[in-house]
């Protein structure tokens, strides 16, 4: 990074410098508006950041790399941080392969003033074993994910465009994207495969969700956003396998 001060950037107010990819999406879910967004280290590794933006009911993350003298994001070359730093100020409009629009507006401040009060013990005792089986089964993961696809309907087999949202352990739909209450919750626990389908000769980018009592079927706008539909759900697969099968071992090594 010789040529730029990597201080003029880290000393944002709204970079953290300790915040992993769980930590900002939870924070951002539970405390931002469409549009809040904070800077944080990327887990690649030096000389690259992370952008973290909540988007409706999501968080969207976006690399940020230091190439030499220059800063790469998006399609923006910055030859300062100081032209960086601007750039965040005129609030920039960005937009995906998932063709979801979305504008940076509130920076997620990392010093945030909370009353400096704490509670009385006046209970303290002992309630379980240490080794509880439901402490394990305790998913904290976040995954969260939004966009539209378009799904092929169980009947007449029309295909309509609606609204999906990944977060946590459910794939929910809606109607519309601002829709309050969605059409179906897909409870991920019930799934028994995600991958790409080619059954559909006048369709491409077509994902197949098998629940076991029915396979949906729905095609994305390119073939990245597909694949990062079809790699979120089956990390979420592929973590829940694993979840059940510590909770099935610990059991039996208790029996």
């Amino acid at each position: 990074m010789d040529g730029i001060d990597a201080s003029e950037v880290e000393d944002l107010p709204w970079y953290h410098p300790t915040l992993s990819r769980h930590t900002a999406e939870s924070m951002l879910i539970q405390n931002g508006v469409d549009g809040t967004y904070l800077l944080r280290p990327s887990s690649k590794g030096s000389g690259e950041y992370a952008l973290s933006v909540k988007c409706e009911q999501a968080v969207k993350h976006f690399n940020i790399v230091w190439a030499g003298n220059e800063i790469r994001f998006g399609q923006c070359t910055f030859n300062s941080a100081a032209d960086f730093v601007e750039h965040f100020k005129n609030k920039p409009l960005l937009c995906g392969e998932s063709g979801q629009v979305v504008l940076l507006k509130i920076p997620y401040p990392r010093n945030i003033s909370e009353p400096d009060m704490y509670e009385s013990v006046t209970l303290h005792c002992e309630f379980s074993t240490a080794d509880d089986p439901r402490i394990t089964d305790t998913d904290f993961s976040v995954n969260s994910k939004e966009g539209f696809l378009t799904k092929q309907g169980r009947h007449f087999k029309t295909w309509r465009t609606r609204w999906f949202v990944l977060q946590r352990n459910e794939l929910k739909y809606f109607k519309q994207k601002f829709s309050k209450n969605p059409l179906r919750v897909l409870n991920l626990n019930d799934c028994i495969e995600c991958c790409q389908d080619f059954s559909q000769k006048d369709k491409s980018c077509v994902i197949r969700l098998d629940m076991g009592w029915r396979k949906f079927l729905f095609y994305s706008v390119s073939e990245h956003d597909m694949e990062d539909w079809i790699k979120r759900i089956n990390w979420r697969l592929k973590a829940n396998l694993t979840r059940g099968s510590f909770n099935s071992n610990h059991s039996n090594n208790r029996s």
